[in-house]
């Protein structure tokens, strides 16, 4: 549990969240007929310097898929790299499936993410 702390500690002393653009995002349903997107709620900040954080939980005593749309216009052309700073876990996607589709999350009941987006280099 401490580490966790330490964990959350970090996320929220990032000037991202102080100083950067806050907003709600939309979550759809990961395939037709699948109603566990409700499950989701999903934000991103955006900082002055382009430093970009997304936070998804799954608030449902069940598991839940969804993808989350991401307002960011400059993802296609480019891989990125989300770190998730909650699980020490990373993930690389394509930046134009990003931007057409959103980002797939399969989430475990009551799991919570906090993703870092960085350019691949």
């Amino acid at each position: 549990m401490e580490q966790f702390d330490d964990r959350l500690l970090g996320v929220v002393r990032q000037p991202v969240l102080r100083e950067g653009q806050w907003q709600l995002l939309e979550c759809m349903p990961a395939w037709e007929g699948n109603w566990t997107s409700d499950c989701f709620l999903a934000f991103a900040w955006q900082g002055p310097s382009g430093e970009r954080l997304l936070v998804a939980v799954n608030y449902a005593p069940n598991q839940s898929q969804c993808y989350v749309r991401l307002p960011f216009a400059d993802l296609g052309g480019s891989q990125w790299r989300l770190q998730d700073e909650l699980e020490a876990v990373a993930y690389e996607r394509d930046g134009g499936d990003l931007q057409s589709r959103g980002l797939y999350l399969d989430a475990q009941p009551w799991q919570s993410s906090v993703f870092a987006l960085t350019r691949k280099a």
